[in-house]
């Protein structure tokens, strides 16, 4: 039996939370059909998944009915971010349709399927297993700000989140400030979206007044901006809090 293949699917960048939002507008007709098509998945989220089945199947109707496909979630790390138990072999379950010879689709809550996403380690358990990966193209939250930031595009880092409690937060602010003036690299960061205004705030007390600070907000969605100045304008300039539910990307050049 001939295997089938891992869908890197990329999905809206708005979680779910924009019904309004029409798929043609932010992702290719390729990804929705082939979205349209599947009918076995592994998701970061199950419930989010079949949120956006329905917003496919209004565009280009499923080949099965949604209480057909089977949507199984990505192992979550217990606390502290250890593996619970059998780790492995539940990650490799997650493959037994492919190897039975289906087309699996991988995909996020938002953007591409393993950037800045724990189905990473799928696709490197596809590749052990000879399993073909196809990456589908579409909007990744990263690149988008990167892009509109004007900030160095020739070397940047995607450096995560940062530490939760203030002094961690704040010694791996210019840590990376650090960095970023030494290699004339752009780094780049995100935070849960209700601790964005929390994020924004500690990188103005941190950095540097000449440091250069990007922050994107809603790429895609409408209403969505991204803001490019220096430390010491974002003070002088002052600005609403940043929304406390929509995802933002947080970009520093020193």
């Amino acid at each position: 039996m001939s295997r089938g293949r891992l869908i890197l699917m990329p999905n809206t960048l708005d979680f779910g939370v924009d019904d309004s939002l029409d798929l043609r507008e932010v992702l290719p007709r390729r990804v929705i059909e082939q979205a349209a098509r599947l009918g076995h998945w592994a998701a970061e989220n199950a419930k989010t998944t079949r949120a956006l089945l329905k917003r496919v199947d209004a565009v280009t109707p499923l080949a099965q009915p949604l209480q057909a496909v089977q949507i199984a979630e990505l192992p979550r790390p217990a606390k502290g971010g250890k593996p619970a138990g059998d780790d492995g072999a539940a990650w490799r379950a997650l493959l037994e349709p492919a190897l039975a010879g289906h087309d699996l689709g991988l995909i996020s809550e938002a953007g591409l399927p393993a950037v800045a996403d724990p189905g990473a380690r799928l696709v490197a358990l596809a590749h052990e297993a000879g399993i073909e990966v196809v990456p589908l193209s579409g909007p990744s939250s990263l690149l988008l700000a990167l892009a509109a930031s004007g900030l160095n595009g020739q070397s940047f880092a995607f450096v995560g989140y940062l530490p939760v409690d203030a002094s961690g937060r704040t010694a791996r602010i210019r840590e990376l400030e650090a960095l970023s003036a030494r290699a004339g690299q752009t780094q780049l960061l995100i935070e849960t979206p209700y601790r964005n205004e929390a994020l924004r705030q500690a990188l103005l007390a941190a950095l540097k007044p000449t440091t250069r600070l990007s922050i994107s907000v809603g790429l895609t969605l409408p209403g969505g901006w991204t803001r490019t100045a220096t430390v010491a304008d974002w003070k002088r300039g002052g600005s609403a809090a940043l929304p406390d539910r929509i995802p933002a990307v947080f970009a520093l050049l020193a």
